[in-house]
């Protein structure tokens, strides 16, 4: 069987590999970035009436700032990022399941200004006409060299699992780094514009049905066998 790679950050990465042992599936990992604070300024929460959040980061790395904002309630990407707010003693309006975008199609037909706390880098939103979006970046993703355990590894063929474009476009470039056949390599992502930051020349690639770990451990299975 085709070895599997994850390559996110930490905390993220070992909850891909718990999800992909409790589904019986070989998946190993090596971090490629890592997630840290930026020096970010709190609005006043009086001119929102909602914090639109797309990952658990925000929470883990907003720091003291977020306690001014604590009286509005959150609209969050997916449960993990849910659960994150509530250990942060937020209120949820609504649970995600198919990506921010998705979460504002399905607001009601009202008026709406909304908070996005976000990384330095983020997935561009659409937000309907009656949906105002302030975005502010409460943390920063930065990459880690790839070791050359890894780098031997891909050598032999891998499926990759990518989570971000980010991570796309410094896994391409690691890989180039270490002339590494782009070819024998499988990427399997949580979505096109994921697999569009990598580049081409890959064995594969192909996008998860679902943006979430369940999907992309799903099809990865599949890219494996």
């Amino acid at each position: 069987m085709t070895p599997v790679v994850a390559i996110r950050p930490e905390p993220g990465l070992t909850a891909t590999l718990e999800a992909a042992e409790e589904a019986g599936l070989a998946v190993t990992g090596e971090p490629l970035s890592q997630v840290g604070p930026t020096r970010w300024q709190v609005p006043d929460p009086n001119e929102f009436d909602g914090l639109l959040i797309g990952s658990a980061n925000v929470f883990r790395h907003g720091g003291e700032a977020l306690d001014v904002l604590r009286s509005l309630p959150v609209l969050a990407v997916g449960e993990t990022t849910a659960e994150a707010a509530r250990e942060a003693g937020f209120d949820i309006e609504v649970t995600g399941t198919g990506g921010l975008q998705a979460v504002l199609d399905s607001l009601p037909a009202r008026a709406r200004r909304l908070l996005r706390l976000s990384g330095e880098e983020n997935v561009a939103l659409q937000p309907p006409r009656h949906v105002d979006v302030q975005e502010i970046a409460t943390y920063r993703i930065a990459p880690l060299p790839m070791s050359a355990r890894l780098a031997s590894t891909l050598r032999e063929g891998a499926v990759v699992l990518l989570h971000s474009a980010a991570s796309a476009r410094h896994f391409a470039e690691e890989c180039d780094r270490f002339s590494i056949d782009r070819s024998a390599i499988r990427l399997a992502a949580l979505g096109p514009r994921i697999l569009s930051a990598a580049g081409e020349g890959w064995g594969e690639m192909r996008p998860s049905n679902e943006p979430n770990d369940a999907a992309l451990l799903a099809l990865a299975r599949e890219m494996c066998n």
